[in-house]
């Protein structure tokens, strides 16, 4: 920039030389020189405001925008954000075959306290002993005086319980939304749906996991937001389980049994209607596991698929069922029934003097061991051990339940000749009531395999035939003759003729080996109707006795038979089935002309 001299040494010199002051020209362009600094100091002044009026033009349009927004947005707690991964807390439903709710979440809110924020921490104490009994008022007192700065109070909140401590008023008590599981059911199919826990744990939410049963076992699924809140839809029938649930119940309290455990299934898809282990718990308030004593004394402990028991003679139909496939026997054929048994230092005797022989079938009909083990040995201990295996019972069942795995049947060391012929009339080999269930929906299913599960399926089995059609139409006409005129006379149900096999077996020392003398496993194995099957019912009774008579009676026929007739009653008409009246036999009449 090139700055204009005040006095210019030409212009002095002529003005001089002119006569005039020279003075003058130094104030003209001191003053020209001002107006110019005026100038410029102007247009800067001018492009500041522009710019400030600009910002602040901005400033206002972006609050009012917000304001806009917040205006129109609904009103939510502010909240302040936080490091770390999120807690996904929603859960989908489990329903049944129905579409009915067996498991949903209820909106809830924990409690906390932050004690340095409170005013009376004796009479907070105080108060919430009296709100919640099971809180003591000096830990409480001894908590909030420490050096802690954040507690735990309560995980779950009901409506009033909030309420109240709403009304305590302290700073220093806060509360935390969550979810939480809910079973409107209460008890209804505990052992199925396992329960619920809470994982990792915020103020603000709380992480759902599943401990047990199918809430464990299908974890992810039920907890993976890409399944877009579709519930899990499980085989069960919840008129059908609470009326099972409730005649189980009945009879294990009236047979004064220490335990029982149902299964009803579909034969066609392996489907598991209803499942009851008793005793049970209420899976909202799910016990803790035993510190001490045998497992399965607990009321978590699933009879039904963790149980595994010697069956008793609900086994003899497999050792018939596979002669005949051999061609070894036919139903009228002729078996020795002489007793007792003897094979080396074992002797096998029958439950009755049967006679001296008996047709197959009668074998059957009145549970012959002797006649059972003299089949099997005709079988042998290889093809034994094959045609068990082709029914599922070396293995735990494939049931989508996280206790199936340790059902595992419990087989002999070393199966020996006397090992056959035991296992055949159901001592020496222990499985669980489902794994039975599963073999005699194989049966009923024409002999085709059948495997079990606790999810709907539309589709039939098409599993391995493990026998043919005729021989499993064969045997379904013995099981019947069983209901009709054999050991389980009390299980005929009018209008659905029950076909079935009891089983009584002695129930083993838990400890020093042997059996008892006056316990026993009572079971009956049940299909119907027997002229189209469609359902097979298991009723398992833990040390049952029927005590109406003079003597005390714990075989099957009498505990266990009466319940299961009891359940069809009440569950064939909840399953759709009409009862249907059977033809009599017709009585051959022969026509004599003169």
């Amino acid at each position: 920039m090139i700055r204009t001299p005040l006095r210019p040494l030409a212009r002095i010199l002529r003005a001089r030389e002119k006569g005039e002051n020279p003075d003058a020209i130094e104030r003209e362009n001191r003053r020209l020189r001002h107006e110019l600094m005026r100038d410029k100091m102007r247009v800067r002044a001018e492009g500041r405001l522009l710019i400030l009026g600009v910002f602040f033009f901005a400033a206002f349009a972006v609050v009012g925008g917000r304001m806009g927004m917040l205006s129109a947005a609904e009103p939510v707690e502010p909240r302040a954000a936080v490091t770390g991964a999120s807690i996904i807390a929603q859960r989908a439903d489990i329903v049944d075959r129905e579409g009915r709710v067996l498991a949903t979440n209820l909106a809830t809110h924990s409690l906390y306290a932050q004690p340095q924020m409170m005013v009376d921490p004796e009479r907070v104490a105080k108060e919430l002993a009296a709100i919640f009994p099971d809180l003591d008022e000096a830990d409480l007192v001894e908590e909030f005086t420490g050096k802690r700065k954040f507690l735990w109070i309560k995980k779950k909140l009901s409506p009033e319980q909030m309420q109240a401590v709403h009304d305590i008023g302290d700073p220093g008590l806060l509360f935390g939304p969550r979810e939480m599981r809910l079973y409107p059911n209460g008890k209804l199919a505990a052992h199925v749906l396992g329960g619920a826990s809470f994982g990792r744990e915020g103020v603000r939410s709380a992480e759902v996991i599943g401990v047990a049963g199918v809430e464990k076992t299908f974890d992810a699924w039920l907890r993976d937001p890409a399944n877009g809140g579709h519930p899990l839809q499980l085989s069960l029938d919840l008129s059908v389980q609470a009326a099972v649930e409730e005649v189980l119940y009945g009879g294990m309290k009236l047979m004064d049994a220490k335990g029982a455990a149902a299964v009803l299934m579909d034969v066609r898809t392996g489907e598991v209607i209803a499942m009851v282990s008793l005793p049970d718990f209420d899976p909202n308030t799910r016990p803790a596991p035993p510190a001490k004593g045998l497992a399965s004394e607990s009321p978590l402990f699933n009879r039904a698929v963790q149980g595994v028991y010697e069956l008793g003679s609900t086994f003899k139909i497999f050792a018939i069922a596979q002669a005949l496939e051999l061609d070894l026997v036919q139903p009228a054929s002729m078996v020795d029934t002489q007793g007792p048994l003897r094979w080396g230092r074992f002797r096998i005797s029958d439950f009755h003097n049967y006679g001296p022989r008996l047709s197959v079938t009668d074998v059957i009909v009145k549970s012959s061991n002797i006649g059972t083990a003299r089949i099997a040995t005709e079988i042998g201990p290889e093809r034994q051990q094959t045609f068990l295996k082709s029914l599922g019972f070396f293995e735990p069942t494939s049931i989508e339940l996280v206790e199936a795995p340790t059902g595992k049947p419990l087989l002999p060391p070393k199966w020996s000749d006397i090992s056959t012929m035991t296992i055949s009339y159901g001592h020496g080999l222990s499985a669980s009531p489902l794994h039975l269930a599963t073999a005699y929906a194989t049966i009923a299913n024409g002999g085709v395999k059948v495997s079990p599960t606790i999810l709907k399926r539309d589709t039939a089995a098409t599993g391995l035939r493990v026998l043919s059609g005729d021989t499993a139409a064969e045997v379904l006409s013995m099981l019947r003759a069983v209901v009709t005129r054999g050991t389980a006379s009390f299980g005929d149900v009018s209008g659905y003729a029950v076909a079935g096999k009891t089983g009584t077996a002695d129930k083993p020392k838990p400890t020093g080996g042997g059996y008892y003398d006056d316990k026993v496993i009572a079971t009956f194995a049940s299909v119907f109707p027997a002229h189209d099957p469609a359902y097979v019912l298991v009723v398992t009774l833990d040390e049952p006795v029927e005590t109406s008579g003079t003597e005390p009676r714990r075989t099957a026929g009498w505990t266990a038979v009466p319940v299961a007739a009891e359940i069809i009653r009440r569950a064939a008409p909840l399953l759709g089935l009409r009862p249907v009246v059977e033809p009599e036999q017709e009585i051959g009449v022969t026509l004599v002309r003169n």
